[in-house]
């Protein structure tokens, strides 16, 4: 067949040329990786900190709730931390990669 071409090679050159264009380069990736690090770290224990903290230094020593009670305000606590956490991942992700420009 005269029109037989090797689809690896090809396949293989083009997603090469497509990564080294969307990534830039390793300093980038490595930035990357950081920051979902860091988010992920911080999705873990920070809700579970905050929940414990207020439950326990907030609603039972400063405000004065029962232990019942303040169960269930020191969730709504945590769960507010995660929704900032995302929030700031998302926004994050959206400016990473950008630059502005000052013009005068």
């Amino acid at each position: 067949m005269p029109y037989s071409l090797s689809t690896t090679t090809t396949t293989t050159t083009m997603e090469g040329d497509l990564r080294s264009r969307m990534m830039g380069s390793k300093e980038k990736e490595d930035s990357v990786m950081k920051t979902m690090v860091l988010f992920s770290l911080a999705m873990m224990f920070f809700p579970v900190f905050i929940y414990f903290a207020s439950k326990r230094m907030f609603f039972e020593a400063f405000i004065g709730m029962s232990s019942q009670d303040s169960y269930f305000y020191a969730a709504f606590v945590a769960i507010g931390t995660v929704h900032i956490i995302l929030g700031m991942f998302v926004y994050k992700a959206f400016t990473e990669g950008t630059t502005s420009t000052k013009t005068d």
